[in-house]
């Protein structure tokens, strides 16, 4: 029997192989063995909504309106956010924001300063 790789989105070990692509039954994520060595070759690069590769301690303004979940807050438009992180995921900045505290944010709404 073959060794295939573990699921990359739910690490499931109950993959199979249907032609040239790796399926996940329990999630139904589908991959090719070529897109995972591609994605396991460096680092992930994380850009701004204009096309600027974002790195750890950059300050990033926020170019839209985003309504703050859990909360019926706002972040408004222009705001600064400074020293941000860069994680994993589907929001992919850690951040903290003056009068909001701790954040996550996804890249595509904001602009680097």
């Amino acid at each position: 029997m073959s060794d295939l790789p573990n699921c990359p989105k739910c690490n499931s070990e109950y993959t199979y192989e249907d032609g040239n692509l790796l399926i996940c039954p329990e999630c139904a994520h589908e991959w090719t063995l070529e897109s995972d060595s591609e994605n396991s070759e460096g680092p992930k690069i994380i850009k701004d909504a204009n096309g600027n590769v974002l790195n750890g301690g950059d300050s990033v303004t926020v170019i839209k309106d985003l309504k703050v979940k859990g909360s019926s807050s706002v972040l408004k438009i222009g705001t600064k956010v400074k020293n941000i992180r860069l994680v994993d995921g589907d929001h992919d900045i850690d951040c903290k924001i003056d009068g909001f505290g701790a954040m996550k944010l996804k890249s595509e709404f904001v602009k680097k300063i």
